[in-house]
């Protein structure tokens, strides 16, 4: 099934699904080093976003934030590709400087809808917009 969206960073991936259903705030909810959530009011917390397709609302806070997906990526770090319901300025820049696919504002809520489930196999085309289950 695809789901059509907007792009917002170019590329493709394909990886497993990992959702919260709260805004992130790259900067001191994630773990730079390690890709781990290490905020402790998160849904996800405890859990790697590395090499994931991570979905959720959108972003928050410092606009640090930015760099920190950019080092998440130079370490090897980072989300295959990421969703959101609404992309910020933030995480747009983030995704946009460290190259990794990033598509938002899909048919479907990807949040909510409950359409993508935690684990399932998403291919994220942020070149044209669309998301893919597998």
């Amino acid at each position: 099934m695809k789901i059509k969206g907007r792009s917002i960073s170019k590329g493709v991936a394909t990886g497993k699904a990992l959702i919260s259903k709260q805004k992130i705030s790259f900067l001191g909810a994630v773990d730079p080093v390690t890709g781990i959530i290490i905020d402790k009011s998160l849904d996800i917390y405890g859990k790697s976003i590395t090499n994931r397709i991570l979905i959720f609302p959108g972003g928050k806070g410092s606009t640090v934030g930015s760099y920190v997906i950019y080092q998440l990526k130079k370490r090897g770090k980072s989300p295959y590709a990421m969703i959101n319901r609404r992309a910020d300025t933030i995480v747009a820049v983030g995704a946009i400087i460290a190259e990794i696919p990033f598509v938002d504002s899909l048919e479907i809520d990807p949040v909510e809808g409950e359409l993508i489930r935690d684990g399932e196999e998403v291919l994220v085309n942020g070149t044209e917009g669309y998301v893919e289950l597998r």
